[in-house]
């Protein structure tokens, strides 16, 4: 049998986006992402992580990875490159365990959306060429070089072109349906014969290619990059491989938006006075925006196990009906109720929720929502997470989601 290692570098020094590697997109921890896609895979072996990072370890183990060792503090830096990395865990392999694959498969955890079958085509391109080094994920690039220019004496001197084409005297004022396609490599794979990592390369001379979708070209180096990264994940229609499941998609129509009281309407905290009264924080924007979603057609009801008379103060300040005291085991039964008696199908229902009593109305609803602050297995089990907590701005979040949608 082929043995194929997936070893995915996390190390724990992030400065674009702090602790990147466990931080939540979409759902799960970003190094689940691609310890998913090698699990899924027909033909990876074995999957290890490499970091420096205790806590990373951690949660790539409650995820179903390896981590028989931590990185040395020297391949950790910011400008360490890969191949001290992978150069390490395969002679660490090698001395402690006896340990030799004959191809490492490298998943990046800032390429986290990746094609269905993207590491068993990657393997097997590279099997299949004897002569094959490596196999590299590139897409169309964006930009042709062949139109692109150096300046090497400076901004007061004539310009030189980037690159000549044979046949094509000025390639930069060509068509570019004239010039030779090029290729961007991308962060979602490579398939590398461990033989040339320990020569010295983390592609050896021979690098075979493999055609990626660019509708796949993430690549998360700030904030910014994220937001668009879960918003392509949540609405962009892919075929990609998932760490917790099928997500579903926001229903085309959303009819009902049901909402959790502690922890998604308010941020999950209450005072209370001498007297036993007490007070929760709510997000003023909240209610500011139900009128335009009940214009769009979406009624807005709150369920809460809540017996405090908090919960109608608060729902009628939003102007949307409350329903508390529920038991804590029967908020899913009152959500069907609800839709039955309003005649709205499960597929037109979305849910907003963050414990665990929650998730059988994620199961009822037709596109469950946890907010970011949830907890992790409420996390896992929705179809989308929030960017914001409970009580500071979800609600909100969602309400513009929906109304940007049904504009569409």
């Amino acid at each position: 049998m082929t043995e194929v290692l997936a070893l995915i570098p996390a190390r724990g020094g992030s400065k674009g986006i702090p602790r990147k590697n466990i931080r939540h997109f979409y759902g799960a921890p970003l190094i689940a992402w691609s310890i998913a896609a090698a699990q899924q895979s027909q033909t990876v072996t074995r999957v290890i992580v490499s970091t420096d990072d205790e806590e990373i370890a951690a949660v790539a183990r409650a995820w179903g990875a390896e981590t028989p060792f931590l990185r040395p503090a020297e391949f950790a830096q910011d400008r360490t490159t890969d191949l001290p990395v992978f150069a390490h865990a395969l002679k660490w392999l090698a001395e402690n365990e006896n340990y030799h694959p004959d191809v490492v498969v490298q998943l990046r955890p800032t390429s986290p959306i990746r094609p269905q079958g993207l590491v068993d085509s990657a393997v097997q391109t590279l099997l299949q060429h004897a002569d094959a080094d490596s196999v590299r994920g590139v897409v169309p690039a964006g930009q042709n070089p062949h139109k692109m220019w150096r300046l090497p004496q400076g901004e007061n001197a004539p310009m030189q072109n980037l690159l000549n084409v044979p046949g094509v005297e000025e390639p930069y004022n060509a068509p570019r349906q004239i010039l030779p396609p090029v290729y961007w490599q991308t962060g979602h794979i490579d398939a590398i014969r461990p033989a040339a990592i320990l020569g010295g390369s983390m592609s050896g001379k021979n690098i075979y290619p493999l055609l990626i979708d660019p509708d796949f070209t993430v690549d998360l180096d700030n904030l910014r990059d994220w937001v668009r990264a879960e918003w392509l994940a949540a609405f962009g229609g892919l075929q990609m491989t998932l760490p917790q499941g099928a997500k579903r998609p926001m229903p085309q129509q959303v009819k009902l938006l049901a909402l959790d009281f502690d922890g998604v309407v308010t941020d999950n905290r209450v005072w209370v006075d001498e007297n036993g009264h007490e007070s929760v924080a709510a997000y003023r924007s909240d209610s500011l925006i139900m009128g335009k979603l009940r214009a769009a057609g979406t009624e807005v009801i709150i369920l809460s196990s809540e017996v405090n008379p908090v919960v109608s103060a608060r729902a009628k300040k939003m102007r949307v009906e409350a329903i508390h005291g529920i038991g804590l085991d029967d908020k899913a039964a009152v959500l069907r109720q609800v839709m039955q008696e309003r005649g709205i199908n499960s597929q037109e229902v979305v849910y907003i929720g963050n414990d665990l009593n929650d998730l059988p109305c994620f199961a009822a609803a037709g596109w469950s929502v946890a907010v970011a602050d949830a907890l992790p297995e409420v996390l896992r089990a929705a179809d989308y997470v929030t960017q914001k907590p409970g009580g500071h701005g979800a609600v909100r979040e969602i309400c513009d989601l929906l109304l940007q949608h049904t504009k569409q």
